[in-house]
């Protein structure tokens, strides 16, 4: 596949790891755009991601200047929760880069002034200001997988049959 998910200056490193995670499971790549709030080898980074960060095809830019020489223009899509225009709207292609402000700023107000038509939102009632990156990455992302028609494949039973067993304690400390 050659979707992709840029993320502007991430802040928190498990939301970070949690879309290393969905771009290993989907074969997107991920951009980070320096400043990160975090480094890459950051505990809390390495466990959001798991044991998953050997299939990220991760490019890291220095800063959004070098982001643009390597992507072109006409490949992003930018979500923020401004955006006047839902993603189920937006004009996925099998190359596009999809574009995620950070944590706390959400997508830059300079972005959005000079690409007002490529900037989409999620709907989501007006009682909540905005979604986790990493959640909003996912809606997006398997909309435009959905929209494009392009398979993943799904692990079956026969494939999980080496994996280790996944156990459940309860909590005993609840009363």
């Amino acid at each position: 596949m050659s979707l992709a998910i840029a993320l502007i200056e991430p802040e928190i490193p498990p939301n970070t790891g949690n879309i290393a995670r969905l771009c290993a499971a989907t074969d997107t790549s991920l951009h980070l755009i320096k400043p990160l709030g975090f480094t890459l080898d950051d505990p809390a980074l390495q466990r959001a991601g798991l044991d998953y960060w050997d299939a990220v095809d991760l490019w890291v830019h220095p800063n959004w200047a070098a982001f643009r020489t390597a992507v072109s223009r006409e490949r992003c899509l930018y979500f923020s929760a401004h955006g006047t225009r839902s993603h189920f709207d937006a004009p996925y292609a099998p190359n596009s880069v999809l574009v995620f402000g950070n944590e706390s700023q959400g997508m830059p107000e300079r972005i959005r002034e000079k690409h007002p038509e490529s900037i989409f939102r999620i709907p989501m009632l007006p009682t909540v200001r905005s979604l986790n990156l990493a959640s909003a990455a996912g809606i997006v992302l398997y909309e435009a997988i959905r929209q494009l028609g392009i398979p993943v494949q799904a692990a079956t039973v026969d494939d999980l049959a080496g994996a280790p067993a996944i156990t459940h304690e309860p909590n005993r400390t609840r009363q």
